[in-house]
């Protein structure tokens, strides 16, 4: 096979078929087994590109794990972007927590330690943006996918099973679809049933570029993930709660997904955002899911992605809410026709920021299965201020609410806030930052402000990470229990894809040196360059460097969505 001859021929520049998802490509034989499951065989080869073939997709994107009863394939809450299909035996899953799976351990994790921390006092100074040679990096990788393919601990089947509602699937069934395609966490907890059960495992790339070039499979993925998606969505919305299993089946029959706004938002987005026309015009580009004052059409629940609530006000509209996962929209309408109100219409408009997955649900259905039992506090969420902040939240002010939204900072998990009032430009929190990365600092201190806070140049470890999408080569990824975004440097090929996918800039190419300070050159003698971003500190005993070192309490990382705590730290 081409790749096998490709790997004998590397310089330091890291390339698309550098690093196998397995420990080597899957041969040809297992190739040809994988292509003839039934996802599989409507895929055309001729359908993909000269530079891009099925086979080399499926070897270098694939692995095949063979697993024995009880051993944990995913875990419920783990960040994963894989897709597994059964080749052989059964697994089964069961949506509960990670405690009913205790005894297992985390996936991939790179855990802080009092000698790494002590290694970095002591370590020999080295040039800005120095990197280790590939024999080096290539040891490290590889020690990490041992790690993940040693899998995460056992369970005992029987017990489980016997306690909890559980469900099976067998060769050849497919599952891990719902997070591989949502960049979300794992729903369910799935473990082998049956000793030599053997799993093909497909992770995101290789999903991503065969959807992109077979309709067929692609038809038949978002198949799947609708099929299950919604019941599952259903299951672990808070307002379902006290919804019984027949009614919720029901509801999931009849309900509907529904897509607003491009996926590839982001260039549109900078454009946009750098004409600095307002929160208006911003508005104008938005599409429209609901309007202000139309018939209500059943209830929203916000699936991924975010939305904006907005009224109108003289010729214009003003924003006052956003919503977001498991947020819902319409309910105090639904509400008050329940109560025999008469000529209810919207109170509020919606509009996807970005792009929005949504659930629509009948309006009969809410009515005869939800409203009754529902608690209080559900129908005060959606009256009034429908960002879903909490009842006791400080109501955000028109300025701030509009600088978070049209900035889109709500995706924002862990932004980094300089409260102008309490900074005095020392630059200790840069220093620490550069301190902790081999004296390359990982943030920028500069970004948008409003009165007294900036939302620095920093990865904000977003809810949504779109700069993952496009990597060629699963490099910049989210761990696996956190959830923070990190870029493995040994698979980085450089290609700038997430700096140019990320919304807010926070993704910044270097040029990598060797132990001399000297720009490293592939063979045609090009510089080759590599993504950076924060890490927040990943390996760190304390945490962040940057808000450690802050002697005036002026910077901090935190949920934008949490109006409560940033706006009493901004005081």
């Amino acid at each position: 096979m081409e790749l096998l001859d490709q790997q004998d021929e590397r310089d330091e520049r890291n390339r698309r078929w550098d690093e196998p998802f397995g420990d080597t490509l899957l041969d040809p034989q297992a190739v040809a087994r994988v292509l003839a499951l039934p996802a599989f065989t409507d895929v055309e080869a001729e359908n993909f590109p000269p530079w891009l073939p099925l086979a080399d997709i499926l070897a270098n994107d694939g692995r095949l794990r063979r697993v024995n009863r009880g051993e944990v394939i995913i875990r419920k809450g783990d960040y994963g972007n894989s897709l597994f299909v059964i080749l052989e035996g059964a697994v089964a899953g069961l949506g509960a927590s990670a405690a009913e799976t205790r005894g297992t351990r985390a996936g991939r994790r790179t855990r802080p330690s009092w000698r790494r921390a002590l290694g970095r006092l002591f370590a020999r100074p080295t040039p800005p943006e120095y990197r280790a040679t590939r024999h080096n990096r290539r040891a490290r990788h590889q020690a990490a996918r041992a790690d993940t393919l040693q899998g995460i601990g056992k369970v005992d089947v029987n017990a489980l099973m016997a306690k909890s509602g559980t469900f099976t699937l067998s060769a050849p069934e497919m599952f891990g679809e719902i997070a591989a395609l949502t960049r979300s966490p794992r729903n369910a907890s799935v473990f082998a049933l049956e000793d030599d059960t053997v799993l093909f495992e497909l992770r995101w790339q290789g999903l991503r570029e065969i959807r992109n070039w077979s309709l067929p499979f692609r038809e038949r993925i978002d198949a799947l993930y609708h099929e299950r998606g919604l019941l599952t969505r259903l299951l672990q919305c808070p307002v379902f709660d006290h919804v019984g299993d027949a009614a919720l089946d029901e509801i999931a029959q009849h309900s509907l997904f529904e897509t607003y706004g491009n996926f590839d938002w982001t260039q549109r987005f900078k454009s946009e955002i750098g004409r600095r026309r307002g929160t208006g015009h911003i508005i104008e580009q938005e599409p429209l899911i609901c309007q202000e004052g139309n018939h209500v059409d059943g209830l929203l629940l916000i699936n991924n992605g975010f939305a904006r609530v907005s009224e109108r006000v003289d010729h214009g509209e003003r924003t006052i809410g956003h919503l977001s996962h498991d947020d819902t929209f319409g309910l105090s309408e639904i509400a008050a026709m329940e109560r025999g109100e008469h000529g209810v219409t919207l109170s509020a408009s919606l509009r996807a920021i970005g792009y929005v997955d949504v659930i629509r649900i009948p309006t009969s259905l809410i009515r005869e299965h939800v409203l009754p039992g529902l608690p209080a506090h559900f129908l005060k969420a959606s009256s009034g201020d429908q960002s879903g902040q909490a009842e006791t939240a400080e109501p955000m002010r028109q300025g701030m609410m509009d600088f978070v939204v049209d900035h889109r900072f709500i995706n924002g998990e862990n932004a980094m806030v300089i409260n102008l009032d309490r900074c005095v430009g020392c630059d200790d929190c840069v220093r620490a930052c550069a301190t902790a990365h081999d004296n390359n600092p990982r943030f920028v201190r500069h970004g948008h402000a409003f009165e007294n806070a900036m939302i620095v140049n920093a990865c904000m470890h977003c809810s949504d990470p779109v700069c993952l999408i496009g990597c060629p080569t699963g490099a910049i990824h989210r761990t696996a229990e956190t959830g923070t975004v990190i870029i493995d440097d040994s698979i980085c090929i450089g290609c700038s894809t997430c700096a140019n996918s990320c919304p807010y800039n926070n993704i910044r190419m270097v040029d990598i040196r060797d132990e001399t300070g000297a720009i490293m050159r592939d063979r045609e003698g090009r510089p080759i360059a590599r993504a950076t971003k924060c890490d927040l500190c990943a390996g760190q005993l304390t945490g962040p460097a940057c808000a450690q070192a802050c002697p005036h309490d002026a910077l901090a990382r935190v949920n934008i969505r949490d109006t409560e705590k940033l706006l009493k730290w901004l005081g």
